[in-house]
């Protein structure tokens, strides 16, 4: 007998020694005692959770639950879903549901059979005696916390059962530790000398961790900082689930930036393996290593740049370089050593973010801009987007705009938006005249009828707020109440420009104010506006990226050009282009008709596309104060900053900070967490009140993060002017090789 039970606790140790440190061989092998589900090599391990509480464990198709410790045990063979509660205090107390009663046995194991067809977790029938009457209880479930047995009640009334009861009972179960486990609704203790192995009961599925799926299976272990709740799963799918958080694929849709951003995350992963041994697993799912999503997280285009560059790392000197990398640079990277404490480091050298010879493209048009003014606004690149798609015409005489538009254009303009869109019964007649000019009361009685917008009119306006609206009018007593309303709906919700509410409504529209009008009327033509990327011109067309698609479009020489600045929409005779700028547009029979450009700061460096490229921040001298004293109590009131010495890339690597009872000297990354800054790049103002005292310091800066390694934003940028993300890589890392190690 002694010889079993040390050949059973042996076989225990030796599943899991190999379960969790085997080489590839011995992995696979011992991988198929946990139903064939296998990790290749490499195996990372992802702390999920330390200092467990409370958490929800699922699978998207059953898993099994194993026990490993002295021995091992299997707790569940095909579970659907696990709550792990850690009680400070013994748990004294469990919740049943009770579907049913009745005195007829029988009667309750027919319905108990029913249930346990339809529910997942154990369904007993218990007798029980009241006043001398045997009734026959059918219970369901076991759940730690009465939330719990009421979201178990809705699914049970979902299925038809009604008047369900939650019973408190009394827990009897044994109790070797104070970690408890709701199996499929079904209570157990968990030995924490032990550790609990999650496996997806076929390679397929997935599990969840309180409703964020990951690939992989999962590990309960009790370390020194409480329970501790583990990914374990191969590097290629920890990857999949790293790459799209630290490098969003829908704002940074460029492959070969991701592709990069792909090696550095795997060439950092398999550097810090073990990082956290003490605590039974590599890294984090956080900023302390990596932000990490698991399958939940996972995109199409990243997953593919893991994929393409599958076992990629970057190397120097035949060993894995540390690949630190960095949000936003600002234009330029540092030193390593003037940022974080240590030795040079010859791989992670300033360098800057610029690509020595930046393409540009020039677009230019021969298009002829009209002049469109209404009360002295001018409203060209409001309207623009109806001239480009036809709605309205532009003719050669200066004033064109200015005159008097007639019934005949109105109905000939609406015809045209009908064979766009149809909305409610374009069909309609109008009712315009259709010569001579029409005036804002007939406008809006046709806007109305074409439209179908009589419930709105009738519907949405207050008689007050009629009256209040038209209370302008010298003429408002010779309009009919439909009328009243139409233009008081057309006003409320701005599609008459509100200076109508003080003119005269029976004067002619200009056809610069229908222009205006029809632009507000159709809300949808955002709708046909394209979004993407500009990547570069080839010929007459362009190379855009929308919607992570490659494309290229016509670009007619007579197409309208738009750019948008801080300052507002402007139109465009000639637009200097980068690469990597948003764009919209607008296409009509295969041509873009209608280009609209969003500019980024005046500059060409790689990451000017972040809003953080430059940045400023105001703070009170007292507020400042506060955040320094939480590092530096010592120092009292804050009296000045003074900066003694910048890096290469002029951030700001040692900073005196004065206060009345003392002073300190702040080094490299630590200055950014001191003063509460986005980065180390800045220069500082200062604004002093009346009395000539310091009240306020201004910093502007630059960049985002540490400013060491490669710059996300600018890898970006390479990605977008062509770079491939090899070049990338040894771009921001100094004299390195990407080499392939699995």
């Amino acid at each position: 007998m002694r010889k079993i039970r040390a050949l059973k606790y042996f076989l225990a140790a030796f599943l899991a020694l190999f379960f969790i440190a085997g080489k590839p061989p011995e992995f696979g092998r011992e991988s198929n005692f946990f139903q064939g589900f296998v990790i290749p090599q490499p195996v990372v391990k992802v702390g999920l959770i330390v200092g467990l509480k409370q958490a929800t464990v699922s699978s998207s198709s059953g898993m099994k639950i194993y026990e490993i410790g002295r021995e091992y045990r299997l707790l569940a063979e095909d579970a659907e879903e696990v709550v792990i509660k850690v009680e400070k205090e013994k748990l004294t107390e469990k919740f049943v549901l009770l579907v049913g009663q009745t005195s007829d046995r029988q009667e309750a194991e027919l319905l108990a059979a029913e249930l346990s067809q339809k529910l997942i977790g154990q369904v007993l029938v218990e007798e029980k005696i009241e006043a001398g009457n045997t009734l026959y209880q059918v219970k369901y479930g076991e759940f730690l916390t009465r939330g719990k047995a009421l979201e178990s009640i809705q699914r049970l009334e979902q299925l038809g059962y009604k008047d369900i009861w939650i019973i408190r009972e009394i827990v009897s179960l044994p109790e070797p530790g104070n970690i408890w486990l709701q199996i499929d609704h079904r209570l157990q203790s968990f030995n924490k000398e032990a550790d609990l192995y999650f496996i997806p009961a076929f390679p397929e599925s997935f599990l969840q961790l309180n409703g964020r799926s990951y690939r992989g299976l999962f590990q309960l272990k009790n370390t020194e900082r409480g329970l501790a709740l583990i990914n374990i799963l191969n590097l290629e799918d920890y990857l999949k689930g790293v790459v799209p958080l630290e490098m969003s694929p829908g704002t940074f849709n460029a492959l070969e930036a991701l592709k990069a951003q792909a090696v550095a995350a795997r060439t950092y992963a398999l550097k810090n393996l073990g990082r956290n041994s003490s605590l039974g697993f590599d890294l984090t799912d956080t900023q302390s290593s990596q932000v990490y999503g698991g399958l939940s997280a996972e995109h199409p285009l990243s997953n593919r740049a893991v994929e393409e560059t599958a076992g990629e790392v970057i190397v120097y000197k035949n060993q894995l370089i540390n690949a630190l990398y960095t949000s936003t640079c600002g234009g330029q990277t540092e030193d390593a050593e003037k940022i974080f404490s240590g030795r040079p480091v010859p791989y992670l050298k300033s360098v800057s973010c610029t690509r020595e010879k930046q393409p540009e493209w020039r677009l230019q048009t021969t298009r002829e801009y009209p002049g469109l003014r209404i009360k002295e606004r001018d409203i060209l690149a409001e309207v623009l987007p109806l001239l480009a798609y036809g709605i309205i015409d532009f003719q050669s005489p200066a004033d064109y705009f200015s005159q008097p538009v007639s019934g005949e254009e109105i109905a000939g303009y609406l015809n045209r938006v009908s064979g766009i869109r149809k909305i409610n019964n374009p069909e309609l007649d109008p009712g315009l005249a259709p010569s001579g000019p029409v005036n804002f009361v007939e406008l809006a009685r046709a806007l109305v009828t074409f439209f179908g917008w009589q419930d709105k009119t009738s519907l949405l306006l207050l008689p007050a707020e009629v009256n209040f609206l038209l209370q302008g009018q010298s003429r408002g007593k010779e309009l009919k109440e439909s009328d009243r309303r139409a233009l008081a709906y057309l006003l409320q919700s701005g599609i008459y420009p509100s200076y109508l509410r003080e003119d005269n409504l029976f004067r002619p529209v200009t056809r610069a104010e229908l222009a205006f009008v029809l632009k507000k009327s159709l809300s949808w033509l955002e709708d046909l506006y394209h979004q993407g990327t500009f990547i570069a011109r080839k010929g007459d067309q362009l190379e855009v990226l929308e919607e992570n698609n490659q494309r290229l479009l016509l670009f007619p020489p007579d197409s309208y050009l738009l750019r948008r600045l801080e300052e507002g929409l402007f139109p465009a005779r000639s637009l200097i282009l980068l690469g990597g700028e948003k764009i919209r547009w607008l296409e009509k029979d295969g041509r873009i008709t209608l280009l609209e450009v969003s500019y980024p700061p005046n500059t060409n460096v790689l990451d000017r596309t972040s809003h953080l490229n430059r940045w400023n921040v105001r703070v009170s001298r007292s507020e400042l104060e506060k955040n320094i004293l939480k590092f530096y109590p010592q120092l009292g009131r804050l009296v000045d900053l003074k900066v003694l010495q910048r890096g290469k890339s002029n951030r700001v690597i040692e900073l005196q900070i004065l206060g009345e009872k003392g002073s300190v000297v702040v080094q490299g990354l630590k200055v950014r967490w001191v003063l509460n800054l986005k980065d180390t790049l800045f220069s500082i103002d200062r604004e002093y009140d009346p009395s000539g005292q310091l009240s306020h310091f201004v910093f502007s800066g630059r960049g985002w993060g540490h400013g060491v390694g490669l710059c996300q934003v600018g890898s970006y940028g390479l990605a977008i002017s062509g770079a491939k993300y090899r070049e990338i890589l040894t771009h921001y890392y100094q004299n390195v090789k990407i080499e392939k190690i699995h």
